[in-house]
């Protein structure tokens, strides 16, 4: 499956429909505050490409060579625009990403560690020593995988977003 999609920068045009695909998937999310629970959080997601308003910001986006968009992610350079709770937004030489989700149609298929692999390339490009990433119970598959790439729960990390609870994690990138 991954041989048809190609990961790349949203163009603006993109933008509302990788927007309604990311409210879509995350209202699914079982144990997952809905939108009239955090109207904030959901106006973020269909709005994900202001995000790219930000310095070393950028939203990946993977689509099929039918023009199909699958999914897609927002990759954070500098940390400080990273926007979640807790202390991530102070963390040094790191790089994170945000809010991947991906098409229920193309799930289980290795997209999703498409994406994660994108972002951690950059990263490396960049020079980058961390990869800091979140996660919520509600997210079991994403989190198994991210496990299983090399990511480790980062207590520091942690925060409450109203009552649902953020899990942290790093991936070293290099040494030293």
């Amino acid at each position: 499956m991954n041989a048809t999609y190609t990961i790349r920068d949203a163009k603006p045009e993109e933008f509302q429909t990788i927007g309604e695909l990311m409210v879509k998937v995350y209202a699914q999310l079982e144990g997952f505050p809905k939108p009239v629970e955090q109207p904030t959080y959901y106006d973020k997601l269909a709005n994900i490409g202001n995000f790219t308003e930000n310095p070393e910001t950028r939203l990946l986006v993977a689509v099929s060579s039918e023009g199909h968009i699958g999914g897609g992610v927002v990759y954070f350079g500098d940390m400080e625009y990273y926007g979640s709770g807790g202390t991530a937004t102070h963390e040094k030489n790191a790089a994170g990403f945000r809010l991947l989700a991906l098409d229920p149609d193309v799930r289980g298929g290795g997209l999703g560690k498409l994406l994660t692999k994108t972002c951690l390339d950059i990263a490396r490009t960049e020079g980058q020593k961390t990869m800091v990433i979140h996660s919520t119970k509600a997210m079991q598959v994403a989190w198994a995988m991210y496990e299983s790439m090399g990511f480790e729960r980062a207590l520091d990390l942690d925060f409450m977003q109203g009552e649902l609870a953020v899990y942290g994690f790093r991936l070293a990138l290099r040494k030293g």
